[in-house]
C-alpha cells in the first residue's frame, strides 16, 4: 500500500489538514483499545511538536487504551522535566493534570537493562548491504519499552541526513531508540561512504541497514513523516515507516536542497541554539561540505556552545577530529573508541587523505564558539574568537565565494552541476 498524505512545494498545510490526516491514519490503524507508543524527536530537530503532541493526544488518545511517548534521543543526553515540557509546549500543570496519564520517557542507549535484543544482522548480509566494505555480525537492540505496547508510531520530520541520506522513517528506531552496537556500526558505514556521496540520497546502504534492522521489530508500525520548511508543515505522509519515508524524502529533496553555481571558499555557518554542542552543531559542516571548494574555510559560528560533546567529549578529546583514512588505515589502534564517535570525527573534519602518515583535509574547519583555543587545537580543529567575528561581513558575497548561512544544519547545499567531492581512489558505491 502506498503512503497517504499531502505535500506542497509552494505553501504549508493548514492545521486542519494536519488534524484530518492524523485522524484518518489513527482510524485506519485500528487502535481502539490498544496500547500505543509514539516515538518522537528531541529538541535538535525543527518540528512543531507541541501541536503534534496535542493532535496525537486528541486523535489516538480517544481510541487507544494507553498512549505514551518515547523521545528518540539516540546517544544525546536525557532531557529533564523542564526540557521535556518545553519540547512539547506543556506547562507543569498540564503534565500533572490534563496529560497526567500520558507517559513521556527518555530513551537510554547506555543502560543495558533498558534494551532488548531483537535480532542479528549476519555477516553475509552485512557484506552484501555494505558493498563489501564491512563483514561482521551486528547485534540489534531496541528500547525494551516497545514490548509493552500493541502498536508503535513514529512522528518526526525528514531532512537530508549525513549518515543515512535522509532522516525519517525507521531512523527513529535506529539510532533513535536503539542499542549502541547497531548505531555505531551504521554510523561508521556512513563515514566509510563519506558525507558528500551519501547525503541527500534517498536509498543508501545505511538506509538498507536501518530498514533491515527495523524488520526485527515485530509490532504493527504507523509512521507520520513530516516535511518541515520555514518551521511549518509542508508535507505529511502516513503509512508504514518505509512508505511514509519514501514520499517525505521526495518532497524534502525538493525543499531542502539549495543549489549554488560555484563552490564557496569561505563560509560562516551559524548554528541555531537547538544545537548545544559540537556533536550536534557538526551539521553546520555536514550540510555545506558538498558545496565547499578545495581549501575552503568553514566556520562553525556558535557563541552559545561551550562543549565538544556532552556525551562523548572525553573520547573526542582523546582522538580528535580527523579524515576517514586516519582511522580506517589502523582501526586496531582505535578499537577502544566507539565507531559512532570516529564517524562523527570524520564527518566534522570532512573528506581528505591520509598517506604515509600525512593528513590532508580538503577543508579547514574552524570553531567560533566558547570552547578555548587550546582545546580546539588539541582536537585538531581551527579556532576563531566569536566576539571578533562581524557577521555582516559575510552577507551578500556569494559571487565572491563567501557565504553567510544564518541557520545552518537542515538545508543541504550542492553544486548546480551535480559534481560531488570524493576521496581519490574511492569506488562509487552509492
Amino acid at each position: 500500500m502506498a503512503a497517504k498524505g499531502i505535500g506542497y512545494k509552494e505553501h504549508a498545510l493548514t492545521q486542519e489538514e494536519v488534524r484530518q490526516l492524523f485522524a484518518q491514519a489513527v482510524k485506519a490503524a485500528g487502535l481502539r483499545g490498544k496500547k500505543l507508543l509514539c516515538i518522537i524527536p528531541d529538541s535538535t530537530r525543527t518540528c512543531p511538536l507541541p501541536f503534534l503532541f496535542r493532535t496525537m493526544c486528541e486523535t489516538a488518545g480517544a481510541e487507544a487504551s494507553k498512549l505514551d511517548f518515547l523521545i528518540a534521543l539516540g546517544t544525546h543526553p536525557p532531557m529533564n522535566d523542564e526540557a521535556i515540557n518545553a519540547l512539547l509546549g506543556l506547562t507543569p500543570e498540564e503534565r500533572r493534570g490534563k496529560y497526567a496519564k500520558v507517559g513521556i520517557f527518555n530513551h537510554r542507549w547506555d543502560k543495558p537493562d533498558e534494551l532488548k535484543h531483537v535480532g542479528t544482522l549476519e555477516a553475509d548480509e552485512v557484506e552484501e548491504i555494505s558493498r563489501g566494505l564491512l563483514r561482521e555480525a551486528v547485534r540489534v537492540e531496541v528500547n525494551r519499552r516497545l514490548d509493552d505496547y500493541d502498536h508503535v508510531c513514529i512522528i518526526g520530520p525528514t531532512f537530508p541526513h549525513e549518515v543515512v541520506g535522509f532522516s525519517g522513517g525507521n531512523k527513529y528506531f535506529f539510532p533513535g531508540v536503539s542499542g549502541p552496537e547497531v548505531l555505531n556500526f551504521f554510523h561508521w558505514l556512513g563515514a566509510m561512504l563519506t558525507i558528500p556521496v551519501i547525503i541527500g540520497t534517498k536509498m543508501t546502504p545505511v538506509r538498507q541497514v536501518v530498514d533491515r534492522a527495523a524488520a526485527f521489530i515485530k509490532k504493527p508500525k504507523l509512521c507520520f513523516s513530516l516535511v518541515i520548511h520555514h518551521g511549518e508543515v509542508y508535507g505529511l505522509y502516513t503509512g508504514t515507516p518505509e512508505e511514509a519515508y519514501e514520499k517525505a524524502a521526495e518532497l524534502s529533496r525538493e525543499l531542502h536542497i539549495c543549489y549554488v553555481p560555484k563552490p564557496f571558499k569561505r563560509v560562516l555557518s551559524c548554528a541555531p541554539k537547538m544545537y548545544d554542542d559540537v556533536w550536534t552543531a557538526g551539521k553546520c559542516m555536514y550540510k555545506l561540505e558538498p558545496a565547499l571548494a578545495d581549501g575552503a574555510d568553514l566556520i562553525i559560528y556558535a557563541p552559545h556552545i561551550t562543549e565538544i560533546s556532552y556525551t562523548h567529549g572525553k573520547a573526542l578529546d582523546a582522538v580528535g577530529y580527523h579524515v576517514r583514512d586516519y582511522f580506517r588505515t589502523r582501526m586496531e589502534q582505535f578499537a577502544h573508541i566507539p565507531r559512532g564517535v570516529l564517524a562523527h570525527s570524520t564527518h566534522v573534519k570532512g573528506i581528505g587523505t591520509f598517506i604515509n602518515g600525512v593528513e590532508k583535509p580538503r577543508v579547514n574547519v574552524i570553531l567560533a564558539t566558547r570552547i578555548p583555543k587550546e582545546r580546539c587545537r588539541k582536537v585538531n580543529l581551527g579556532y576563531m574568537d566569536p566576539d571578533q567575528i562581524r557577521v555582516e561581513e559575510f552577507a551578500g558575497r556569494e559571487e565572491e565565494g563567501i557565504a553567510h548561512i544564518p541557520k545552518a544544519g537542515e538545508m543541504l547545499y550542492r553544486l548546480t552541476d551535480g559534481s560531488v567531492p570524493r576521496i581519490p581512489g574511492d569506488k562509487d558505491l552509492v
